[in-house]
């Protein structure tokens, strides 16, 4: 009998717990893949270009450079990732090849490669050089090979499509696992074409037959996000500037262009939205492209034209603070080095970045919901540090309040909000207010949340009592909430 008196409690409270337990939120809407949770975390990496176009000082090559003209003879991969790393870039592709048609690996596809320049005594191999340094340094390692090709005598004709195809292949097949397979919009026109210096127009929604092509990606890469104009994982959020929209969905649905009578992702014939679209039927996030410098390529001239670390504060929280990534173009010189100007800029946005973001002051409050699904989900998964757990409200509970309250005034001007994403972008809307003379006054309110949102207010508030008023059109979940004070250099 006495057995049975100890048991009989711990027996009343797992039962407790199992009846009142609840299953984790529906999904909503359309989801991020693997590849796409993984590249939300990148936030922040580098395109790098780099080809004879460099010792041209020319924005785009031609296509009849002399091979011999690329010879950077102090290269160093690993100074290079060195620099994006105090920048805090997570990733770095590398152009391994751009329109000039130059191959910056020792292709067995074209003669037109480094393997004709004096680089490494005609034995070097770029690729190959960023992504050893990539691995070391701890940095994501993807590629981007330019389709159009203003070298290959065969561009235009299927033949080339082929070429093309087994340059993915050797990539995807000899450089370890990719981030990112990128490609942009620029395709056919005038070129050197092996020495016919002729313009050849191409029809480029389907010339390469992307269905095809970038199946090649997903079997020898499936962990490789595929950008392009719209994207198949990652799109151009549609300016070479660095921003998305202050409304940024990570949800799109491609709309056919005139003429055409249907788009799927990988059609780049369409018409283009930058801001997405909310309840897309795609998850397609954002990629905010823009050069370090003016131009995309070195140019010495450019010298004091560096974007300084407070511009590139500024879109980190106009891009990634809006649920985008940002893709610095970053360029060596002809020795194969950054210019110091660039490393200098690298390392005080980084230190920017970690200084501000590393106090969140929501951590030292007491933190209250007005709902929780249950335990499993309550309210202090939002400061918790991790992404995967997560606060969640009942399912009839598409209104919520979170209230931060602090024992003496909190001063602060950014705001870090962070959805569960791997359930859908579910958040309307969100309202900051904070009490300010004894009563509230609203601060802040953003539209999309999604992976990251970031709000720089006008001004540093001082309060002791934060409230986040939520809407959504499901039950809500959010992974992470942060108040925090921007550093200053």
């Amino acid at each position: 009998m006495r057995f049975f008196r100890k048991i009989l409690p711990v027996f009343l409270v797992l039962t407790a717990g199992f009846i009142f337990a609840q299953d984790p939120p529906q999904p909503y809407g359309a989801l991020p893949s693997a590849r796409q949770l993984a590249w939300h975390q990148v936030q922040v990496y580098g395109l790098v270009h780099f080809t004879p176009t460099t010792f041209e000082n020319k924005e785009w090559g031609y296509g009849d450079a002399d091979p011999k003209i690329f010879n950077p003879q102090q290269f160093d991969a690993d100074k290079i990732v060195a620099a994006f790393k105090a920048g805090g870039l997570k990733g770095l592709v590398l152009v391994a090849k751009h329109h000039d048609g130059f191959a910056l690996w020792p292709t067995k596809t074209a003669a037109y490669n480094i393997s004709q320049s004096p680089f490494r005594d005609g034995k070097g191999d770029m690729v190959k050089e960023f992504e050893q340094a990539c691995r070391k340094a701890g940095l994501k390692f993807g590629v981007y090979c330019s389709p159009w090709d203003r070298n290959n005598p065969v561009y235009g004709t299927q033949e080339y499509v082929k070429i093309y195809r087994q340059q993915l292949t050797e990539l995807y097949t000899n450089y370890g696992e990719l981030f990112m397979s990128w490609h942009d919009g620029a395709n056919g026109g005038d070129g050197y074409y092996g020495g016919e210096r002729a313009t050849r127009k191409i029809d480029r929604s389907t010339y390469y037959g992307w269905d095809t092509t970038w199946a090649i990606t997903r079997k020898l890469q499936p962990m490789a996000n595929l950008f392009s104009d719209i994207g198949w994982d990652v799109r151009w959020v549609g300016n070479e500037s660095g921003f998305a929209g202050e409304t940024s969905w990570a949800t799109f649905t491609p709309v056919p262009a005139k003429g055409m009578n249907e788009a799927i992702p990988g059609n780049l014939d369409h018409e283009f939205n930058p801001f997405g679209t909310r309840g897309g039927k795609n998850w397609v996030p954002a990629e905010c492209d823009v050069p370090l410098r003016p131009g995309w390529f070195y140019h010495p001239e450019q010298k004091g034209k560096t974007k300084n670390p407070e511009q590139l504060f500024s879109l980190y929280l106009k891009s990634v603070g809006r649920g985008a990534g940002l893709d610095l173009g970053i360029a060596p010189d002809s020795r194969g080095l950054l210019d110091d100007e660039d490393v200098k800029a690298l390392e005080g946005f980084g230190k920017l970045v970690d200084e501000s973001f590393k106090n969140n002051l929501a951590q030292a409050s007491t933190l209250r919901v007005s709902n929780k699904r249950s335990k499993s989900y309550k309210g202090q998964f939002l400061i918790d540090g991790s992404i995967d757990s997560y606060w969640a409200t009942d399912d009839t509970v598409k209104i919520a309040q979170v209230n931060l309250t602090w024992t003496a005034d909190q001063t602060f001007d950014l705001i870090k909000m962070s959805e569960y994403i791997p359930l859908g972008q579910r958040i309307d809307s969100v309202e900051v207010d904070a009490m300010i003379n004894g009563s509230w006054t609203k601060i802040a309110a953003a539209t999309s949340i999604g992976a990251c949102r970031i709000i720089l207010l006008n001004e540093p508030v001082k309060t002791t009592q934060l409230r986040f008023r939520i809407t959504a059109p499901v039950c809500i979940t959010m992974s992470e909430l942060g108040v925090y004070k921007k550093a200053s250099l």
